[in-house]
């Protein structure tokens, strides 16, 4: 390999939990237009080499603070990249919480700091809902519900995707000629939807939990405390079961507004409590309706963004699904009902493994997914 050849790519990603660091070889198997993340789908790869922080980057008056996120970062990434021999650095990948609007700051500061650092030229800035995609599905055509404390759905149809059965990239499956625009690409095959008539992405909620997030975890744990709090009331639609939860977590259920109200961290809170409506659901109608309502929401949310081609997936990502069967078996018939035909999929990787893969794709000239302004902006 010539000595000025691209071995390695980073991958960023900073989030409410975190931030963490990802160097990878940029020729490592997945992240084609084809395939979503595999790095360690073959004995002769060694997987990618990381570093963690549960501290979150600082957020100012600018939104995300460059200065304090590259602090931490820079070191971390020379020692990985030293560890990995990289000789060359491709492409770096940089996803965070926030970007769309909390991003100014890394906007205007990272290009130049990265390109010193590390000679890189080649820098993707994605939310992290774009990341999360990428690490589900790769660049393929669908729709990836990540679910924690909070919820949002993201879908899109790559650039270059010739849409129908069998869609490919660069060449319709009649020989026709290739494009973008999703109308001629098939995206309007299934009952005449114009919503891809551009291509791009859509997004579905990821609000807040005061205005959306509906199904996330804060909205499932919220839901889980009001019926504990109807049950203490004597009201209907009160929960007996998660009434003992409540008390079992967080003392008698008189004092959880003194505890909740005052917490910055209230969505965290009450997404704590999710796990305890999952684990009461098989006994309990009112946590199995809760539940119900949750994969409805969730489905809604996956339908609003899931282009219509016979190649469409929908990936399910994020802690919140670890709750398993209480959840995912509601999901899917959800789905199953509103997308007929559509393959539901668990995420092939996360949003460090997205970071990656979009880096590695920039790197070789085969980044197929779509440019935004708030969603991914390449410099």
């Amino acid at each position: 390999m010539p000595d000025d050849a691209v071995t390695h790519v980073l991958g960023i990603d900073s989030g409410g939990s975190g931030v963490r660091v990802a160097v990878a070889r940029a020729d490592a198997p997945g992240c084609s237009a084809e395939q979503p993340p595999a790095w360690s789908s073959s004995p002769t790869w060694s997987p990618p080499l990381t570093w963690s922080s549960a501290t979150p980057a600082t957020v100012g008056d600018r939104g995300i603070d460059a200065e304090s996120l590259l602090a931490r970062v820079l070191p971390a990434a020379r020692e990985l990249l030293r560890e990995a021999g990289a000789r060359r650095l491709g492409a770096v990948c940089v996803g965070a919480a926030g970007m769309a609007t909390l991003g100014d700051d890394l906007r205007a500061r990272l290009p130049d700091a990265l390109a010193d650092a590390f000679g890189v030229r080649r820098l993707a800035l994605a939310a992290d809902a774009v990341t999360a995609y990428a690490g589900a599905l790769g660049q393929r055509p669908g729709a990836v519900v990540a679910a924690g404390t909070g919820l949002i759905a993201l879908g899109a149809v790559p650039e270059g995707f010739v849409g129908g059965l069998g869609g490919t990239y660069g060449e319709s499956s009649t020989g026709g000629a290739s494009g973008t625009d999703a109308t001629a690409t098939g995206a309007t095959a299934t009952g005449g939807d114009t919503r891809w008539a551009t291509g791009g992405w859509r997004r579905a909620d990821g609000w807040g939990h005061l205005l959306g997030d509906c199904g996330g975890g804060a909205w499932i744990g919220r839901a889980g405390l009001e019926a504990a709090m109807r049950a203490y009331d004597g009201r209907a639609g009160g929960s007996k079961p998660l009434l003992a939860r409540l008390e079992a977590v967080f003392g008698p259920a008189t004092g959880l507004p003194g505890q909740l109200y005052p917490r910055p961290d209230r969505p965290a809170v009450l997404a704590s409590f999710a796990p305890e409506v999952g684990r009461c659901a098989g006994k309990d109608p009112v946590a199995e309706a809760i539940l119900r309502a949750a994969a409805r929401h969730i489905a809604e949310a996956a339908e609003a963004v899931c282009p219509r081609l016979e190649s469409s997936e929908v990936a399910l990502t994020g802690g919140l699904f670890r709750m398993d069967a209480p959840l995912l078996t509601p999901v899917r018939e959800e789905l199953a009902a509103r997308l007929p035909g559509v393959r539901v999929t668990e995420a092939a990787g996360d949003p460090l493994d997205g970071a990656l893969c979009v880096a590695a794709a920039l790197a070789a000239d085969g980044l197929r997914l779509p440019r935004d302004p708030a969603l991914l902006s390449i410099v």
